[in-house]
């Protein structure tokens, strides 16, 4: 596994991991601490589990939607980060639009249905995401073309 990849599976993980490999102290706990407060302040391991066991209404009602907003543009950022020092050529929209659409997924979370099934707080924002890393990888693969 190269350096690069490497970082940012550690972000993926948790982020501000991949600064702290990357020798960057004190902007990798700053990133830790963020998500360790969103992260309690949301709720976000207790939607995690429901959401994994098909408690999608427990998990949204758990769930401080207005702390959980916050979550996608940290996570997403750290994870740019830590690749971009790392010495990856860090083409940032892919990363902002999976940012945007997460957080979008979020707002629709306790109300929109996928053929007639609430995703939640985990699942939509994660589907946005992937959407939104997809779009971004689609434009930057036709503007370099």
């Amino acid at each position: 596994m190269n350096n690069k990849t490497e970082k940012i599976l550690w972000s993926i993980a948790i982020p501000g991991f991949g600064q702290l490999l990357n020798g960057k102290y004190i902007k990798g706990l700053v990133f830790i601490l963020l998500e360790f407060v969103i992260n309690v302040k949301a709720e976000l391991n207790q939607a995690i589990m429901l959401s994994f066991q098909g408690h999608i209404e427990k998990s949204i009602s758990v769930t401080n939607f207005q702390w959980l907003m916050f979550y996608p543009c940290v996570y997403m950022f750290a994870i740019w980060d830590a690749y971009r020092d790392a010495g990856g050529v860090a083409h940032p929209l892919s990363f902002v639009l999976a940012a945007y659409l997460g957080t979008v997924g979020i707002v629709y979370a306790p109300t929109f249905k996928v053929m007639g099934h609430l995703l939640g707080p985990v699942w939509l924002p994660l589907l946005f995401a992937m959407v939104g890393v997809l779009i971004g990888t689609f434009l930057r693969m036709k503007h370099h073309a």
